[in-house]
């Protein structure tokens, strides 16, 4: 017991001397922390946002300074000197006259004597028995103060009126927006006037150096959305931030957002610097300016040599991406729409490479002679003679043309249907037999679209956008569709799984994600680089993968690809055609047959360094007479890797 009372007096005396310590000594410290939590302190309007750079350090997306008015309600300022203020500023300032009747109203009972005599003696009884709120009597006030009163208000007061309500938003230690982008002229006049309570400073907006190419890529800035606040809120952003909102700017938002000055609210509301802000980090592209003018200058003009030709009435748009295909580094990409032929107008349609899918044709055929080699249908130089492939109750399925005897190499060269046909049979685990019931499976397809994912057909391709889409993947399963799929007549894809795609056939199988960010910097040093992030790799012996090369190879100098890329350059690539159903008419049926074209393709052969894909749906319609067929795809691939090799 004794030994109990003499351990609670010794913790006793140790609070003791620890209080008076504390009390004595350690009191300023303390007192300092305590003041930190009661101080107030407010950030600056806003920091310059990091630029966005080309990989060659062009500046495509950078800020422009807005001067901006500011007011900063004084400590125990009156309204008759608030209304002095802003009758000052309203001498100096074009702002823009508020119509809002609820402002002018306001502004009609500072100057009457808040309205009283708008209020019968009664209800003033009725309010001090409180039988009324005072929030009615306001109410009342504001329904009385007629239309004709108002008029009574010239032009100038509308604007005295205006400025008063803009510097009394929000609580009263805010800085309160008054007016940004104003003139020289009126900045300075602000500045050597020197208004009580009124400051002026630059805040920062987005200019875009290129005009309007990539700028739906680059993404928009903006208030911080109402259904994302709490999650902002969370992370130390205030409200009225600026921050990236689609694309780059939202994929980016943590480099790319300034930090903003830090001001301490002092006694009489006037502010102290306490943290001098810093403008946001660099976001530097694998985009080369140069090629991207190129590629978007040379899609125009061939969508409108294209449209000359009678059967391209539903050809409007054309996509293309060029990049390097050992790292999945984009060098330019475009998507161009014709809105307007006879004005030769054009809208960017650039995130539709990522979001919108569309049939390909026979550029998954590699992707099916994979399957054919990974199940063992066929295998190096397995032969057959081409021709047409007949199921029960399904239309005779053929070849463009009869291509006589080929194996695994020409049926890419030559693009036989025939050859996949035979491989999708095979998948199903039958011998082919004339109008044969082949009872195809689901299981079927997954083989096929298993494979196509390894490559990044129907899969996401991991590209540092927000919103890519997969495309469409079809839910019936039977015989026939089944063929089509082996062709890419069924499911389709977006532009970036082709580009995806044909790296990873480029880099023997490796399937990297396609990147637009090439390094982030700050600070005069790198604080990001980019690693090239590895998705998957393609489960197939190399020698196959060897071989799918070798196939575009010939496809390219002595096949349907022939054209496409230079012969100097040692290309290889895959032509694509398909067959598209559109609704011409707005009536939910799909009533005539179009045709599109797309290649897939990289150069060097042997020592891929630059790939290549170009789509270009609805081309022209698919019928008899006036068949004119536009070799827009060859121009373009032609065109743009004959540019980069020779600028490059």
């Amino acid at each position: 017991m004794k030994r109990k009372i003499i351990i609670i007096i010794s913790l006793f005396t140790i609070i003791f001397f620890r209080l008076l310590y504390i009390n004595f000594c350690d009191k300023s410290k303390y007192r300092e922390l305590l003041l930190q939590k009661t101080d107030k302190y407010v950030y600056g309007e806003s920091a310059p946002r990091g630029r966005i750079l080309d990989c060659n350090g062009n500046v495509l997306v950078d800020n422009v300074g807005i001067k901006t008015v500011y007011y900063i309600k004084p400590k125990n300022i009156t309204v008759n000197e608030e209304l002095r203020i802003a009758s000052e500023l309203a001498n100096l300032l074009s702002v823009s006259i508020s119509n809002n009747d609820k402002v002018l109203k306001k502004y009609w009972l500072l100057l009457n004597n808040n309205g009283e005599n708008l209020i019968s003696k009664d209800e003033y009884e009725l309010y001090n028995l409180r039988k009324i709120t005072s929030e009615e009597l306001l109410l009342f006030k504001y329904q009385r103060i007629t239309n004709e009163m108002l008029d009574e208000f010239s032009d100038f007061d509308k604007k005295v009126a205006t400025i008063y309500d803009l510097m009394n938003k929000g609580y009263s230690y805010d800085k309160k927006l008054i007016i940004k982008n104003i003139d020289d002229s009126e900045y300075s006049k602000i500045v050597d006037k020197n208004i009580l309570g009124i400051t002026t400073e630059l805040t920062w907006e987005r200019i875009y150096n290129y005009g309007d190419v990539l700028k739906d890529i680059f993404g928009t800035v903006g208030s911080i959305p109402e259904e994302n606040k709490i999650e902002y809120l969370k992370n130390g952003y205030e409200l009225n931030d600026v921050v990236g909102l689609s694309y780059l700017e939202y994929q980016y938002e943590d480099y790319l957002k300034g930090e903003k000055d830090l001001y301490k609210v002092n006694s009489d509301n006037t502010l102290t610097l306490v943290k001098k802000g810093n403008k946001g980090n660099d976001l530097v592209l694998s985009i080369d300016i140069d090629a991207q003018l190129y590629l978007e200058k040379l899609i125009k003009e061939n969508i409108l040599n294209a449209k000359k030709n009678k059967n391209t009435i539903f050809f409007s748009e054309l996509y293309s991406i060029v990049g390097n295909p050992n790292t999945g580094e984009i060098i330019a990409m475009s998507g161009q729409k014709l809105i307007d032929e006879e004005k030769e107008m054009f809208r960017n349609v650039n995130t539709n490479l990522i979001n919108t899918s569309y049939t390909v044709g026979s550029v998954v055929k590699m992707a099916t002679l994979s399957t054919g080699y990974k199940y063992g249908v066929v295998d190096i130089d397995t032969k057959m003679r081409d021709g047409c492939v007949k199921l029960y109750q399904v239309p005779l399925k053929c070849s463009y043309k009869d291509l006589g005897n080929i194996n695994d190499l020409t049926s890419i060269s030559k693009s036989s249907n025939y050859y996949q046909f035979k491989i999708a049979i095979g998948i199903t685990e039958n011998a082919y037999k004339y109008n044969m019931k082949l009872n195809s499976q689901k299981s079927d397809f997954d083989k096929f679209r298993n494979m196509f994912e390894e490559y990044g057909l129907g899969a996401i391709t991991g590209i540092d956008l927000p919103n890519e889409s997969i495309g469409i993947i079809g839910s019936i399963y039977s015989s026939d569709l089944l063929l089509n799929l082996s062709i890419g007549q069924y499911d389709t894809y977006t532009p970036i799984e082709l580009f995806q795609y044909v790296n990873t056939i480029a880099s023997k199988g490796v399937r990297r994600s396609p990147q637009l960010m090439k390094k982030i910097s700050g600070n005069n040093s790198v604080l990001v680089d980019n690693l090239y992030q590895v998705m998957s790799v393609v489960e197939l012996n190399n020698k196959y993968l060897e071989r799918l090369k070798s196939a575009m190879h010939l496809a390219c100098s002595n096949g349907t690809a022939r054209g496409y890329i230079n012969a100097k350059f040692n290309g290889a690539g895959k032509t694509g055609t398909s067959e598209t159903f559109i609704d011409t008419n707005n009536d939910n049926i799909m009533d005539t047959k179009t045709i599109s074209n797309a290649f897939v393709g990289f150069a060097p052969y042997d020592n891929p360094k630059y790939s290549v894909v170009v789509l270009a749906p609805n081309l022209y319609v698919s019928k008899e007479e006036e068949y004119i067929k536009v070799p827009i795809t060859r121009y373009i691939s032609r065109d743009i890797t004959n540019f980069l090799f020779e600028n490059h």
